[in-house]
């Protein structure tokens, strides 16, 4: 990888290293590609030039909305969301964690693009320590979707994104963060806690009946 975008972001030196640069890149409504517990992701800042940023990298149609990362509860607060009980005992049991929470509110904080047709804003506590330190550093939420294009399989590893997006790489919009080849994961378990009933809207790397264990009245997913 020639590109001085790919940045080594494994070791915990490397990532702080990586770190003010990419809170700059952040900052200036650049978009990022970073290693997650389960698969590469896309990401950027959540206001709205930053989205759009995305939106364009992506190439997704406006409508469907990406998910938010968070390295903290307190940052629930600032994003202005609300966590309803069932969404407590299911964040109190399994965050941080490979599951997303669809959580109602956000309305003064959270871009419009960002809200799912549930009516709600999807966020996952991530437990990929690398990734709580960026986002630490960084202050705020950013948002999350897998590092492909419609019709394409999640890149692996930071050299399949060097290779599909080298164009955005080398002109500065996208920077790689690169922790090496992830072992397969299943995706997030996504659950619509925006209603009074919690659902599954997407299984996943926790199942429903350890959900349940927390959440009896869970429906979806069997």
């Amino acid at each position: 990888m020639t590109t001085l975008r790919v940045v080594p972001f494994w070791s915990p030196v490397e990532v702080e290293a990586a770190i003010p640069a990419t809170v700059a890149h952040l900052a200036a409504h650049g978009v990022l590609a970073y290693p997650t517990e389960t698969v590469y992701g896309l990401g950027s800042a959540i206001d709205r030039e930053s989205v759009r940023a995305l939106l364009a990298v992506k190439r997704r149609e406006p409508g469907k909305p990406f998910l938010l990362l968070i390295a903290n509860t307190a940052m629930l607060d600032r994003l202005d969301l609300r966590m309803t009980p069932s969404a407590s005992a299911l964040a109190a049991r399994f965050w941080p964690g490979p599951l997303t929470l669809v959580l109602p509110g956000g309305e003064r904080r959270v871009p419009p693009q960002l809200r799912g047709p549930e009516g709600g804003i999807a966020v996952r506590w991530t437990p990929y320590a690398p990734l709580q330190r960026l986002i630490t550093a960084y202050g705020d939420a950013i948002t999350s979707t897998s590092a492909n294009q419609p019709g394409e399989p999640p890149a692996a590893t930071a050299q399949e994104i060097a290779e599909r997006w080298a164009g955005t790489a080398n002109a500065g919009r996208l920077r790689i963060l690169d922790a090496g080849a992830l072992p397969p994961s299943l995706p997030s378990t996504v659950v619509d806690c925006s209603a009074r009933v919690p659902r599954v809207i997407r299984p996943g790397a926790i199942a429903a009946a350890a959900l349940r264990e927390v959440a009896p009245d869970l429906i979806g997913d069997r």
